[in-house]
């Protein structure tokens, strides 16, 4: 089995479902713990630094891989920690894409 982090996020088309609650479990096993599961509609991390310009330089990495992968989390950088966000608008909810940049994230 290939890691989450060596896979690519897809494109989803209108329409598709997101995934439910028993695939969004094995999912969340392959990225870090300190990922939440929000209504099973999101995924949320904080990461804490030591100051404004580390998080912010954090934040330029993972925007980075977001634009690669093309799938783009919602951020909010404050003074000592930096906010993510993932899920799929498109689909209203959670698919293999947000999986996918989370431990994609987790590598940084």
């Amino acid at each position: 089995m290939i890691d989450l982090k060596e896979k690519h996020c897809k494109p989803c088309e209108e329409g598709t479902t997101p995934i439910q609650a028993d695939e969004i479990g094995k999912f969340k096993e392959e990225v870090s713990d300190d990922w939440k599961v929000v209504d099973n509609k999101k995924i949320t991390k904080e990461f804490p630094f030591e100051n404004f310009k580390r998080g912010m330089a954090f934040a330029q990495n993972v925007a980075l891989i977001a634009e690669t992968e093309n799938h783009h989390p919602d951020m909010c950088i404050h003074y000592s920690s930096v906010n993510v966000e993932l899920s799929t608008h498109k689909i209203g909810g959670l698919s293999a894409n947000d999986f996918i940049l989370a431990a994609k994230i987790d590598e940084l």
